[in-house]
């Protein structure tokens, strides 16, 4: 072949591998775009004066129908509230737009549900001014708590797209607990799928609950926007936010069967149980210590949705890694008298205090390989109990109208406490031989019994 064939042929093999590239780079910046991730090319300040201008014709219609929303995304917050987040943000975006401009196709707001007066009104606008709508409804569980009957739904979230971009307003309602509650978002059959990257929104994958947050206006990249006044807390809570709710189905058949005690005695207790829950989560609340019902107590919750009359505790359990010493002393302060305590911090530790004659019951777990177990003792004998449960993650739950944690797998916690007859009632119970995971877990030293076993 001839030199400058050759080199012809060469020259465009050349030219059509960068232009091969070039397509290469485009579709991989236009495919990055499309999955929420961060553009960091040399004209993002374009895709930064998109996002403002979606936003800024979002909020002019938010505020148009007097949509009280607050900034509810994590990402946008998490740079605004740490400032090494915000310096590093400026070095790869436009200084104009640093915190909403997070490069992801997703931003989430939030929005007390009172406040949704003129939805009609407002969808229709918003499908006016260009935006795509995905309304998501659902059940109204305070009806359901309450044994009303109800075809109609509730909104939940609602997304709104243009341009690729997706909004997303999650509605909150208020619960009977003193806080606020969002709903899970759930797909209809004839939904469109496509509508929203799913797996990007920060809401909805479960139910969440959060103390009721207190909201400011402040200025973001230009843009009036409500913040959580405390964003920091705003975020641990977004972060273990997960929702249970009570099975009212399961729990009035259960009341069918067996039905409650209606006794003066019973209500009286009831009463003194509900005081007494909610004082300790007032004392621990000040101290910071998580804890969850336990026990009977998780019982009721998940049979029947109250507590259990006969039973005569509260009983609710802490991780030892969450142990403080001031423990004892701060319920001394709330008023109630230390009954008990066994153990030690590093093994089988139980406190016990008491009410208005009603007993509450602290029982500190400990990690073993794969479970956890919390101890036991007989004060008479010495001898130590451990009751073994496999590994479990905490959420929120509604009892006696407060907003209480519990194992997110309750299911499996019970079974294991109660065994797979734990929806029949039974009154004889013996705690070193009825629960189906206690064991033999030794004895303590009789001269350490001063310490170790301290009954008042």
């Amino acid at each position: 072949m001839p030199r400058v064939n050759r080199t012809a042929v060469l020259s465009l093999l050349i030219v059509s591998s960068c232009v091969f590239l070039l397509f290469q780079l485009h579709y991989y910046r236009k495919y990055v775009s499309k999955q929420g991730g961060v553009l960091l090319s040399p004209d993002s300040h374009v895709t930064n004066r998109a996002i403002q201008w979606v936003l800024r014709k979002f909020l002019a219609l938010a505020q148009r129908f007097r949509l009280p929303l607050f900034l509810a995304d994590t990402w946008a917050l998490a740079l605004l509230s740490q400032d090494a987040l915000r310096q590093h943000d400026r070095r790869v975006q436009e200084p104009h737009c640093s915190f909403l401009c997070t490069g992801r196709t997703v931003l989430s707001f939030a929005v007390h549900a009172s406040s949704w007066r003129s939805s009609p009104d407002f969808l229709t606008e918003a499908r006016t001014k260009g935006f795509e709508l995905l309304e998501l409804r659902g059940k109204d569980p305070r009806l359901s708590s309450l044994d009303v009957l109800s075809g109609e739904e509730i909104p939940l979230h609602l997304l709104l797209r243009l341009d690729a971009y997706i909004i997303q307003v999650v509605f909150l309602y208020e619960r009977s607990g003193n806080y606020v509650w969002h709903g899970p978002l759930r797909l209809g059959g004839a939904m469109d799928r496509t509508f929203a990257p799913f797996t990007l929104l920060d809401y909805g994958r479960h139910a969440g609950a959060y103390d009721r947050p207190e909201l400011v206006l402040t200025v973001l990249d230009g843009l009036d926007v409500r913040v959580p006044r405390n964003i920091s807390h705003f975020l641990l809570q977004q972060r273990d936010a997960r929702f249970l709710e009570c099975r009212f189905h399961e729990a009035r058949h259960f009341l069918q069967l067996y039905p409650d005690d209606a006794s003066a005695a019973a209500l009286d207790f009831r009463r003194k149980a509900k005081a007494l829950l909610h004082l300790a989560t007032q004392t621990l609340g000040s101290l910071r210590v998580p804890f969850w019902i336990s026990s009977g107590t998780c019982l009721g919750w998940f049979r029947q949705c109250g507590i259990i009359s006969y039973s005569q505790d509260v009983d609710i359990g802490i991780f030892i890694s969450d142990f403080r010493p001031d423990i004892v002393g701060a319920f001394r302060d709330a008023g109630l008298s230390l009954k008990h305590k066994f153990g030690k911090v590093e093994d089988s530790l139980e406190l016990s205090f008491l009410s208005n004659d009603v007993k509450l019951d602290i029982f500190f777990f400990y990690e073993d390989g794969d479970v956890l177990w919390n101890g036991g003792t007989q004060a008479k004998s010495g001898r130590k109990f451990k009751y073994v449960f496999p590994r479990f993650s905490l959420c929120w739950a509604e009892l006696l109208e407060l907003k209480v944690r519990v194992p997110c797998e309750t299911r499996d916690y019970v079974g294991a406490n109660y065994g797979s007859t734990w929806s029949i009632p039974l009154k004889n119970w013996d705690w070193k031989t009825s629960p189906s995971n206690v064991q033999e877990n030794g004895e303590w030293p009789r001269s350490e019994w001063a310490e170790l076993i301290q009954v008042y």
